[in-house]
């Protein structure tokens, strides 16, 4: 690939590209998103898109101490946090995943935590929550649900296109997380951000 940025051939060839988690056993936070985009699949690393708010929502809520670049995605395990997807391949967009692929993916992720005892499990997207465990009314923030042990926290999707939460309010639902995982708080009840 030219540069970091990937041609339109590129992003097309990245259809259904799976790329690799980034995990180890023990971490404090393991974050979940809905799937790969196509520029993730394109360049074999998590949130890659441009506009995407999941690496500047870490460090703007203090789970990273600088803001890290998708390349340097190999550095989170060190901090004790790491990666997976409910659905390992990349498409366009999360919407054309069925039901059956989340409810499937959810199922990968309990395999998961057995294996690798996370603390926590940060799922990036509600929607998807709800589908892949059919929690219809659950809503962002800490859930009752745990998954073999490990608590379970709700973040909003931070992909550009989700405009219900600003790069502020994401930051501040991130903190929450980061407080009650990383710094040992009890979550507050109410952030007052969107809930979408």
């Amino acid at each position: 690939m030219a540069g970091n940025r990937p041609s339109a051939e590129e992003l097309a060839a990245a259809e259904g590209a799976r790329i690799a988690d980034v995990l180890s056993p023990g971490l404090r936070v393991l974050f979940c998103g809905i799937n790969p985009g196509l520029w993730s699949g394109a360049t074999g690393h998590h949130f890659a898109r441009p506009g995407n708010r999941f690496w500047p929502a870490l460090h703007a809520s203090g789970f990273t101490p600088r803001l890290l670049q998708p390349h340097e995605q190999s550095e989170l395990p060190a901090l004790g946090l790491g990666i997976t997807n409910f659905v390992a391949r990349a498409s366009a967009r999360a919407a054309e995943l069925t039901d059956e692929e989340l409810q499937a993916g959810g199922q990968v992720l309990v395999d998961k935590v057995r294996r690798f005892q996370p603390a926590w499990v940060a799922v990036v997207g509600i929607t998807a929550y709800r589908t892949a465990f059919g929690e219809r009314r659950a809503t962002v923030g800490p859930q009752d649900r745990r998954i073999e042990g490990a608590r379970v926290w709700v973040l909003p999707n931070p992909s550009g296109l989700n405009a219900h939460w600003t790069a502020g309010t994401l930051a501040a639902e991130f903190r929450q997380l980061q407080q009650v995982a990383m710094l040992g708080e009890s979550p507050q009840s109410d952030s007052g951000a969107p809930q979408g």
